[in-house]
Formats: structure tokens, C-alpha cells, sequence
């Protein structure tokens, strides 16, 4: 044996330890959120489309915790998506992951921010969509393709939330992130 096959040894067995470590931690995690409702179905016959925008799923975060990922139903894992505003809510049609539906009633809020559990973008680059899943509150990320598409999107967004929920007479606006 060479010199060099002791180290090489050494970063494998090292490298194989840390893969192991992330799934024992991921399946941890799943166990933990067992709990957490399934995810809403897609309605069969939705409204018009008011609004579609292709962009990046990022993921789900508890409400207010944006380093708490859902790992449960694939909530956490980022894909390839396209954002499409309905009237009954939102369809998230999600690339190699289910489907999510965020129905209008369950809305809570709509937000921007500069990162999710993991991505991180500029200032305001994410379009947080809070909502309620199985009565937890929770945050979905999406980031747009272009950027010229993010305005409009949450102009659509802030349109399904009722009058309550939207800032009413906050000087500051509703798509605030303190």
C-alpha cells in the first residue's frame, strides 16, 4: 500500500460517518413530526388561474421559525416548481414531490424575506406564504424565476388573504418582515 491509501481510508470511512449521521438525523426528525396533519387535496375542479409564475419551492418551515424545515409529506425538500394563484388558493405544482394546495381559508399572512432553512437570497428574494396545516401555522417559501414576477405575485397573494389579515391601517404595509 502507498502512502497516501491510510488518508484515503480515513476521508471515506469519515465521509460515509457523516452521510449516516444526516440520515439518522432526517429520520429523527420524521419521527418527530409524525404528527403534523397531511397534506390538503388538490381540489379536482379549481377556478380560473389568476396568476401562474414558475420559481423554485424552497420549503416549509414551522411558523415563525425559519430554520425549523417540515420533513414530513416532502415538505422539506427544495424543488423545481410553478406557483399558480386560484381562487380557491394556492396550487404549488411541485417537480418530482406532491402536489401542495394551500386552500384560502387557511391563509394567514404573505411576506418576503431574505432566506428559509437553508436558502438564502437577496434582500426580500422570497415570497413567504403563511398558512395553517391542520391548525399548525406554518411558512412556505417560493422563490420566482424572474424577478419582475415577484411583485405581482404577491399582489395576487395579499388579494386572497381577507381584509383581517391583510395590515388593515399598518402604515408600514403588510409585506414587512419585522
Amino acid at each position: 500500500m502507498g502512502d497516501k491509501t491510510a488518508p484515503v481510508i480515513v476521508a471515506i470511512a469519515l465521509v460515509v460517518v457523516i452521510f449516516g449521521l444526516i440520515g439518522w438525523g432526517w429520520r429523527g426528525r420524521l419521527k418527530r413530526q409524525a404528527g403534523v396533519a397531511p397534506l390538503p387535496d388538490v381540489p379536482v375542479a379549481l377556478g380560473e388561474p389568476l396568476l401562474t409564475v414558475p420559481g423554485q419551492y424552497v420549503v416549509t418551515t414551522m411558523a415563525g421559525d425559519w430554520l425549523d424545515r417540515l420533513a414530513v409529506h416532502g415538505l422539506g425538500v427544495r424543488t423545481n416548481a410553478e406557483l399558480t394563484v386560484h381562487p380557491e388558493g394556492v396550487l404549488v405544482a411541485r417537480t418530482g414531490a406532491a402536489d401542495l394546495f394551500i386552500g384560502r381559508d387557511t391563509l394567514t399572512e404573505i411576506t418576503t424575506t431574505a432566506g428559509l432553512a437553508g436558502k438564502f437570497v437577496e434582500k426580500d428574494g422570497l415570497v413567504v406564504i403563511g398558512w395553517r396545516l391542520g391548525g399548525r401555522p406554518v411558512d412556505t417559501g417560493f422563490r420566482t424565476r424572474a424577478a419582475e414576477d415577484k411583485r405581482p405575485l404577491v399582489t395576487a397573494l395579499e388579494n386572497l388573504l381577507p381584509a383581517e389579515r391583510t395590515g388593515g391601517d399598518d402604515p408600514k404595509g403588510k409585506n414587512n418582515n419585522e
